[in-house]
């Protein structure tokens, strides 16, 4: 239940693989995308939403009748052996030509990230930004230093700091917190109010 949206009932109506015999068979329970009725009202409901033109949802509704019933061009049977053998991107590329509509669709939904490393990484430089010690800054000046700092670890990656620009980073990569960095070089990149940085650095 936690993946039940219209958007993920969607991506798993256009991954071919959940249509194959190997993955149908491996528990008593699994059936096609297209015969499931929660995942089919979920799957309209997104369709609805993305072809808001009447004509263009009619016509991804029999494209998709088509690739999920096998139809028409679908019954070759390189198309059918292939659903579960070859990655879902690579199969709409070779095979969905003849559903133009739904094959650029399911390029672009099936295309993007499925992991939450790049959130993790994320939430982890807001963790070292919003401590318990720096918790009374506004959460638009918290995600402003999430920024700047994400950026300066880009930033590192540029020719120009190779070669020996300008470093405006506190600590560099080794760091993982400011205690060993000096404490005028923390406070002046600080967003804090000028009091508040007083009572953070000299609590201890």
């Amino acid at each position: 239940n936690k993946s039940n949206t219209p958007l993920h009932c969607l991506a798993h109506s256009l991954n071919p693989s959940y249509y194959s015999s190997s993955w149908l068979n491996e528990a008593s329970n699994r059936q096609p995308p297209h015969q499931d009725n929660e995942i089919s009202k979920e799957r309209k409901i997104c369709l609805k939403i993305i072809f808001s033109n009447n004509e263009e949802f009619r016509t991804v509704q029999v494209e998709y009748a088509k690739f999920s019933g096998c139809l028409e061009y679908f019954t070759d049977s390189d198309f059918i052996s292939d659903r579960g053998k070859i990655d879902s991107k690579h199969w709409w590329l070779i095979y969905g030509s003849s559903t133009p509509l739904l094959q650029k669709f399911a390029l672009k939904l099936l295309g993007q990230l499925s992991f939450s490393s790049c959130a993790e990484k994320n939430w982890s430089t807001y963790s070292f930004v919003h401590s318990i010690k720096r918790n009374k800054m506004t959460p638009q000046r918290a995600e402003d230093l999430v920024f700047v700092h994400t950026n300066l670890i880009l930033s590192r990656r540029s020719p120009t700091y190779k070669e020996g620009g300008v470093r405006c980073d506190v600590g560099g990569d080794h760091h993982d917190s400011f205690e060993d960095v000096g404490i005028l070089e923390v406070a002046n990149l600080s967003l804090d109010e000028p009091d508040m940085e007083a009572v953070i650095f000299t609590d201890e």
